[in-house]
């Protein structure tokens, strides 16, 4: 047997090793989750397009009151485009269908969401026929104006800054994102210059 004297530090040890071991997976444990969560984090922030990660791609196709019909559009309705727009991940390079082509003033705007978060910066696009009693003429920069759209959650009502103004055909299309499967039907919208003809 051992003696008294060296049975005490010979417990002592064992108790703290104990201790200490424990201390190591706890801490183990707390960095594994602190890991996960910024992981989570990660993949939230890399799944969200700046300015258009709540937007709605697709649409019920209905129009607002009184946008024209375009009478020669360059594409026609049925007819098919290549999207040169990267509004947001899977469009550009995407092959649309023409659902629709009309004639109007588009525009860029800035707005905070009625919903609250960051204020979104040159959201394209707005069409003048979505703006809250706004008359007939197209807008000039730096008009303030309330949107009558829900292309994105917090849009609807919120009140915006014309950032920039152009008369042109924009086309209401479907397409299948290149990034994933499901086909985006009904989107608004994609101006002219935005499509390039299937070769």
């Amino acid at each position: 047997m051992l003696k008294k004297e060296i049975r005490k530090p010979i417990v002592l040890f064992v108790v703290l090793f104990v201790v200490l071991a424990a201390c190591a997976k706890a801490n183990d444990d707390n960095t594994e989750n602190t890991e996960i969560t910024e992981n989570m984090d990660d993949m939230e922030i890399g799944g969200e397009d700046k300015n258009h990660g709540n937007m709605d791609m697709s649409s019920s196709g209905k129009v607002p009151e009184g946008l024209k019909v375009a009478e020669n559009p360059t594409y026609e309705a049925g007819s098919q485009a290549i999207i040169e727009a990267d509004h947001m991940a899977g469009m550009k390079g995407a092959k649309a269908t023409i659902v629709g082509a009309y004639d109007t003033t588009v525009y860029t705007i800035s707005y905070t969401p009625t919903t609250g978060g960051e204020r979104v910066e040159n959201h394209k696009w707005i069409i003048h026929e979505e703006l809250q009693s706004v008359g007939e003429a197209p807008l000039e920069p730096g008009t303030e104006v309330t949107v009558n759209a829900d292309h994105m959650e917090g849009m609807d009502g919120a009140t915006a800054e014309i950032d920039s103004a152009e008369k042109t055909t924009v086309y209401m299309v479907n397409f299948t994102p290149t990034t994933y499967g499901e086909e985006v039907r009904n989107h608004k919208w994609v101006t002219e210059s935005e499509l390039s003809p299937v070769k």
